[in-house]
């Protein structure tokens, strides 16, 4: 039985992340199972802590050690090997420390067990991590919504018109979110930010809006806020411009062009011919929609925009600066 374990037990634990330590007690190591490359390339027999561990790990862990040989109750430690800079990462493992007990009660050793739980831990500080985001981001939406609202009220007359109003932008806001969201938090390409506020008024929207030039992506908070704009111009065409009427169709150009630092900026220039005159009067009243596309969006996107309803058109002009997006 004694040579089936001897040759088991080291197989074993050679799947595992698991290592054991059987120290004397004077701490040198009698034998050891599975170490940590990152402990010793070779055997630690016959070494103590402090000739495998850095000097402030060793310190802890021999501190441990010595208080259970001293006939305090087995302990466990949370340990970190630190990495090298640019080479390799931090290492972390936990610690279980029992003594060797004689039936006498006298101590013959130190049995110590070893798991490393790196992976755990970068887990566990990715999640710290993405929760920080995700607060970040919801405290950030919530802002914008109590934005929307705020201004749909002020420009609506009726209970009903601003549920209607808040509603479909309630509704271009989720759907914008939803791509961020699909993307890992990344943003949204604006191919698919466009087909998506289009599509919620005509089922085919490249037949509605010819999108041409760039597509680059748009980070979280671009992607909310553009879609924003989107959400107005295509509402607003529907109700009173080009897609207003059968076959109307709007004209989407994006380019990038250089701005006053030498970095890209994102133009985008929304063209569509409105048709009657008598419209222009309604449209070129300052409600929220007109606020949102001229104030709203450029300012959270430290950018600028323009708003022009003349000769039974509309040009819309949005300058998206650098830090917004990614392009290639």
């Amino acid at each position: 039985m004694g040579a089936q374990i001897a040759f088991g037990l080291p197989r074993a634990l050679s799947n595992t992340a698991v290592s054991v330590l059987y120290q004397y007690p004077d701490l040198r190591v009698a034998w050891a199972q599975n170490v940590p490359p990152s402990w010793s390339p070779g055997s630690i027999t016959d070494m103590s802590d402090g000739d495998f561990l850095p000097p402030e790990v060793a310190a802890t862990v021999i501190a441990a050690k010595q208080a259970v040989l001293s006939g305090a109750p087995s302990d466990r430690l949370d340990i970190c090997i630190p990495g090298v800079p640019g080479q390799s990462e931090d290492q972390w493992f936990d610690l279980w420390i029992d003594a060797d007990l004689a039936p006498d009660g006298e101590v013959h050793g130190i049995v110590t067990t070893v798991i490393e739980t790196s992976e755990q831990k970068r887990r566990e500080k990715t999640l710290r991590v993405l929760l920080r985001e995700v607060s970040h981001r919801s405290r950030n939406l919530l802002a914008i919504i109590q934005s929307i609202a705020t201004q749909t009220g002020r420009h609506s007359s009726t209970i009903e018109e601003f549920l209607a109003r808040f509603h479909g932008r309630l509704q271009s806001l989720a759907s914008s979110q939803d791509l961020v969201t699909s993307s890992n938090w990344r943003g949204a390409d604006l191919g698919e930010l466009v087909a998506e506020q289009v599509s919620r008024y005509r089922p085919t929207p490249e037949n509605a809006v010819r999108l041409t030039g760039e597509k680059p992506w748009l980070n979280p908070n671009a992607a909310l806020h553009v879609g924003l704009a989107l959400h107005e111009l295509v509402a607003n065409s529907v109700s009173y411009g080009a897609l207003s009427r059968p076959g109307g169709k709007v004209s989407l150009e994006t380019h990038l062009e250089p701005d006053t630092a030498g970095q890209q900026s994102l133009l985008l220039t929304w063209h569509e011919k409105i048709g009657a005159t008598d419209n222009e009067p309604e449209l070129r009243e300052k409600r929220f929609g007109s606020v949102a596309l001229e104030r709203v969006v450029p300012a959270s996107l430290n950018g600028s925009a323009s708003l022009k309803i003349e000769n039974g058109a509309l040009d819309y002009r949005l300058v998206i600066p650098f830090g917004n997006f990614e392009t290639g």
